[in-house]
């Protein structure tokens, strides 16, 4: 059992403003709701945020999401149900959450861009970037999900 640790959202509303208004500007973008949601997940379980996977698992069944995807997202590789363009936003998500073991390759960017446009390849790292801080939000105050 983890310590209480400091409650941010209290202490200092206005970090989680600046995050939150992070979260807030992709509501405008291009990109589906759907695949921000797998990368949301995915790249939650690559860091091991238990509130995150809880919450952007529930928003991506809430949006149509099926659970069998949710369910083998952790081995998208080898898993048929994604899409090529899903594959290719969930290898730049490993990628770029695991920055330090991968170092973002030409060949990687390579097969994203097969994928997406010059615009969408930026929207596509904002929204993995914006999920990795609200990781290391979660995982560094220790939230849990409601029980």
């Amino acid at each position: 059992m983890t310590s209480k640790r400091n409650n941010y959202h209290q202490t200092a509303p206005h970090v989680f403003k600046a995050i939150y208004a992070l979260e807030q500007a992709q509501a405008a973008f291009g990109l589906e709701s759907s695949l921000r949601e797998l990368i949301k997940v995915r790249a939650s379980q690559l860091n091991g945020c238990a509130l995150c996977v809880d919450l952007h698992s529930n928003d991506a069944l809430q949006q149509g999401e099926s659970a069998r995807r949710l369910m083998a997202l952790g081995v998208w590789e080898e898993a048929p149900f994604f899409s090529e363009r899903e594959r290719a936003a969930l290898l730049w998500t490993d990628t770029l959450t695991l920055l330090a073991e991968r170092h973002a390759p030409d060949a990687v960017y390579a097969e994203v861009a097969r994928h997406f446009d010059e615009s969408e390849i930026a929207e596509l790292t904002l929204a993995i970037a914006t999920i990795n801080a609200w990781n290391r939000f979660g995982v560094g105050f220790a939230l849990q999900p409601l029980q």
